[in-house]
């Protein structure tokens, strides 16, 4: 019996979309596109400069778990599935191969 999720229907389409796995960045684009706002106007709702969106969706700076846990919330988003994403990042760019999963406390 294999212990292994499936993927919902929306992950897939997110990934047919983007090409490949999602990411936290490829997350934040597409939220941002979804919702037709600018970097900008996405910046000044979370907060944050213009650049450092522009650094988080092509994937040159990582959040923080607990960064990524506030963004979810001001966007309205789970929180889970946003730290599982800042936490991979870290893991990928650490060069390890697992695969992180996460559970509520």
């Amino acid at each position: 019996m294999s212990t292994k999720r499936k993927k919902s229907d929306a992950l897939k389409f997110l990934e047919n979309l983007t090409g490949g796995p999602v990411t936290l960045g490829k997350l934040f684009e597409a939220i941002r596109l979804g919702e037709e706002m600018t970097q900008p106007a996405f910046a000044k709702k979370l907060g944050i400069s213009k650049s450092h969106i522009n650094d988080i969706e092509k994937e040159r700076k990582f959040l923080s778990p607990a960064r990524a846990a506030k963004f979810a919330r001001i966007l309205g988003y789970s929180e889970e599935r946003f730290v599982a994403l800042a936490l991979q990042a870290l893991v990928d760019d650490a060069g390890l191969k697992f695969k992180v999963e996460l559970e509520v406390a």
